[in-house]
């Protein structure tokens, strides 16, 4: 090979990094953005996991104390905003307030001394439907907006809404699992 003919190609090699490097950067970003993506589903999956939980706690419950099945409606939300009750005179008084305890988180506590062993924001509802059937709700905050939960599903609405310039708006921040409870007439 002559002098002239290694001289032209000297620098070529610089070039093929240079656009290797800039090929691999952005591939890391890349990469980079679906970790961060699978972190929020991950947590996602989590909060429902933990809301199914408490939502069959609560149906086993209202089942295993279903002559007094009337009491258990809520009036309000339990957990997140309100005060957890602390009467425990009757069945129900004690399973409303352990429920509103497990919907906080109270089973597990960071070192700071706030409850964080449930879904961020959790709040139950057991409403009537009707006849002898019952409603059971949990809701949470989801961590990035998706499609609003059907309007027939009122436990926590328009409370899951951020500020000005959130995406969190119209409720598609609020996550919610329901159940029907029937409870038979048995003679």
């Amino acid at each position: 090979m002559n002098l002239s003919a290694r001289k032209s190609q000297q620098g070529t090699s610089l070039v093929e990094v240079l656009v290797t490097m800039v090929i691999l950067a952005i591939g890391l970003l890349a990469l980079a953005g679906l970790q961060a993506r699978l972190h929020v589903l991950q947590i996602e999956s989590y909060q429902r996991a933990q809301a199914l939980i408490l939502l069959q706690d609560m149906a086993s419950r209202v089942v295993s104390n279903r002559y007094a099945a009337a009491s258990y409606i809520t009036a309000t939300p339990l957990g997140t905003g309100a005060a957890c009750p602390t009467t425990t005179a009757t069945r129900q008084q004690a399973d409303a307030t352990e429920w509103c305890n497990e919907i906080t988180g109270a089973s597990e506590t960071a070192s700071g001394g706030g409850a964080v062993g449930a879904m961020v924001g959790g709040r139950g509802c057991v409403q009537a439907l009707g006849g002898d059937e019952y409603l059971l709700t949990v809701a949470w905050q989801g961590l990035a907006p998706i499609s609003a939960p059907p309007a027939s599903v009122t436990c926590g609405v328009n409370t899951y809404n951020g500020g000005a310039g959130s995406q969190c708006i119209n409720d598609r921040c609020r996550r919610v699992v329901t159940t029907v409870i029937r409870i038979p007439t048995l003679t």
